[in-house]
């Protein structure tokens, strides 16, 4: 069993909570009461009729839509094809379902994903009022891919020449669907029973709370993102990490709490045999000088586990090569940015270079900027430019959209989608921005 340690109280910010898929998608019938018309300000008054009437007009969207699914002759893609397809799951889709969408569940989102979702995943559930994702052909090749990784005989027939990568960074332009894909691949992985260390939000490990520099190993420990780290990982995966046993017992190092500074005469934790994962996640969660050091030695843990297959999955995984919103003090008048490689938990799970299945996915709406091709600790073949949506998808996308009522029906045509699809260069933000605004 773990040494006891005296229970330390951090104090802390507010907790950023995971965006969710509501349980239902509520707007209020009575007129936003928090515009009210003001005599004197005649704009108030006319923001607020407009205000009003945008939600009325989505209450009477989703009662149409509400009786549109009624009606399963409305569900047709381009050309008469399906617009939704009939695969069961993420592991039965196939070549033929690429440019189909597949409908999840908000309680099983909420389920699978328990960390949160992506933004981009949230706003296309909320505008198209439908909990469905475009099944595109390169989330296909990247699930593929880590299913090579290991089940490889059984893809050796059919898939010569194809390069296998244990280690993947998605790049691309922005609104190409890398955040998407990759919580598409988490909920895969999560359904045929893998251990998947998943973070929607790799910016906010160098971004907020309490920072401090550990004497012994010169990098700077942030003890409010590793509890809440920990609280996320266990939240899905408690059942296997409860059958897991730790496997390294050198004691871990201690460091210095969320708001209460060091524990007096104790300066490590001792790890004895027997101990299971779950054991060492919890008290990493309730202890906070021990949150840091447990995820440290969390991910040395993931590298040993062979019971079942072990995915690292990281979005916004370009924030940790630029520099943390963290400041070291140089001078009475000046300070030295911190970077992301000189935060513990940063530099503990950063590195590609290993044997273990991991993957990263750029977030430019996290504003970084460029980052030079050739990345330290990553592969130089690691790297994958996710594509924007082709002329295919973006003509399912189309009829999905008006399946859900975001284009009327009366100007919609081939040559108009074509026309947004060519302006906005396949990004789906935009097209998703203009459709409702066709004009014939």
């Amino acid at each position: 069993m773990l040494r006891s340690l005296v229970r330390a109280t951090a104090t802390t910010n507010s907790k950023i909570q995971p965006w969710r898929v509501a349980p239902t998608f509520r707007y209020s019938s009575k007129p936003a009461h928090f515009l009210k018309p003001d005599p004197r300000n005649p704009g108030a008054a006319a923001t607020a009729a407009i205000a009003g009437q945008a939600v009325s007009d989505r209450q009477e969207r989703l009662r149409l839509l509400a009786e549109d699914d009624k009606n399963p002759s409305l569900d047709v893609g381009p050309s008469g094809r399906p617009l939704f397809t009939s695969a069961p799951s993420l592991s039965h889709l196939a070549r033929q379902h690429a440019s189909t969408y597949f409908k999840f569940t908000k309680e099983g989102l909420n389920s699978v994903l328990p960390e949160g979702l992506p933004m981009g995943m949230v706003t296309e559930f909320q505008e198209s009022m439908r909990t469905a994702l475009l099944v595109r052909q390169s989330f296909l090749d990247l699930r593929d891919n880590f299913r090579r990784v290991v089940d490889p005989p059984m893809w050796s027939t059919n898939a010569k020449g194809v390069k296998v990568r244990k280690q993947v960074v998605l790049d691309g332009p922005v609104s190409c669907g890398k955040s998407i894909a990759l919580a598409m691949l988490v909920h895969w992985a999560r359904e045929e029973g893998w251990l998947v260390f998943y973070v929607p939000r790799g910016k906010a490990w160098t971004h907020g709370g309490f920072f401090y520099r550990h004497p012994l190993t010169g990098l700077w420990d942030t003890p409010i993102q590793a509890a809440k780290v920990l609280e996320d990982f266990l939240k899905y995966n408690e059942s296997y990490l409860k059958r897991l046993p730790c496997q390294i017992f050198d004691p871990i190092p201690l460091g210095e709490g969320a708001g209460v500074g060091w524990l007096k005469d104790v300066d490590s934790l001792a790890v004895s045999e027997g101990t299971m994962l779950y054991e060492l996640v919890k008290t990493g969660i309730e202890e906070t000088h021990a949150a840091v050091g447990v995820v440290v030695r969390l991910r040395k843990e993931l590298s040993l586990v062979k019971d079942m297959p072990v995915l690292i999955a990281i979005d916004q995984y370009n924030n940790w090569f630029t520099f943390s919103e963290y400041e070291e003090p140089v001078t009475i008048r000046s300070c030295r940015p911190i970077h992301a490689r000189e935060l513990t938990m940063v530099n503990a799970f950063r590195s590609m270079m290993h044997d273990d299945m991991m993957v990263g996915a750029f977030s430019h709406s996290t504003a970084v900027g460029k980052l030079r091709k050739d990345l330290p600790d990553v592969p130089v073949d690691a790297r994958v430019m996710f594509p924007r949506y082709s002329l295919e998808e973006a003509e399912t996308v189309c009829h999905y959209y008006l399946r859900q009522r975001l284009i009327r029906h009366e100007v919609f045509s081939e040559e108009n989608w074509k026309k947004i699809y060519f302006l906005t260069n396949g990004n789906g933000t935009e097209m998703r921005g203009l459709l409702p605004h066709m004009v014939s």
